[in-house]
């Protein structure tokens, strides 16, 4: 698999390919090939985004409260912004994945590509240092930040959505998990939101609330 066209995606030349490789090493692939999967730098990679993305709030949005900046974090660094980072610079056709990961069409699965992206992240500092990873991370999130930042303090999508259907009168609202997979340790829910037993939408997230909070946000949306 050709990484040099990896690289040229994200802007970054590694001086260590192994490194890079690791990094886009699902644990699948890994176990199948006896070789060390991208989980430990996934773990280092989480917290220099969690760092970076802090740092940046700090110096760039003044006015912006303690429980605020938590909040705009939060909606930064999750799954579906690393997800979108990682379609942007086509990570999925460069993961190493085992044989019945790529059968489960793994090579699009979100909480995977996220993980991959914060693998990455962690390579760019080991290899790179830190001034490289910040440059990466701001470069891919700014723009989520801008948003984010202005909507901070707004309801959450649940509510809204409740507040929305209750204009027409009594309604009432249900969100069911109807499906969940993974290891216990990586686990993905799929929830679905329904108004008087009709189904408006379904939603994913690494939580039960974030998947409903996804659900809510696409009924919204429709």
């Amino acid at each position: 698999m050709e990484l040099t066209k990896f690289e040229e995606n994200i802007g970054y030349t590694f001086n260590n390919k192994n490194l890079l490789k690791t990094a886009l090493t699902h644990t699948s692939y890994a176990y199948e090939n006896h070789l060390e999967s991208n989980e430990k730098l996934e773990f280092l990679g989480d917290s220099i985004l969690e760092f970076v993305s802090s740092k940046y709030l700090f110096e760039n949005y003044p006015n912006l409260r303690e429980g605020e900046m938590t909040k705009v974090r939060a909606a930064v660094v999750c799954e579906e912004s690393l997800y979108k980072v990682a379609k942007k610079h086509n990570f999925s056709d460069f993961l190493f994945l085992g044989k019945s990961e790529v059968l489960n069409n793994g090579k699009n699965r979100p909480a995977i590509l996220a993980d991959s992206v914060e693998a990455v992240i962690a390579a760019i500092y080991l290899d790179l240092g830190l001034e490289s990873a910040s440059k990466f991370i701001i470069n891919n999130l700014k723009d989520s930040i801008e948003i984010a930042s202005k909507n901070v303090g707004q309801k959450d999508y649940k509510t809204v959505l409740q507040e929305k259907l209750q204009e027409v009168g009594s309604v009432d609202i249900k969100y069911k998990i109807i499906k969940e997979y993974g290891p216990d340790h990586d686990k993905s829910f799929v929830a679905q939101v329904e108004c008087n037993g009709k189904v408006l939408a379904t939603g994913q997230g690494k939580s039960k609330k974030s998947a409903q909070m996804q659900a809510a946000k696409k009924a919204l949306e429709n």
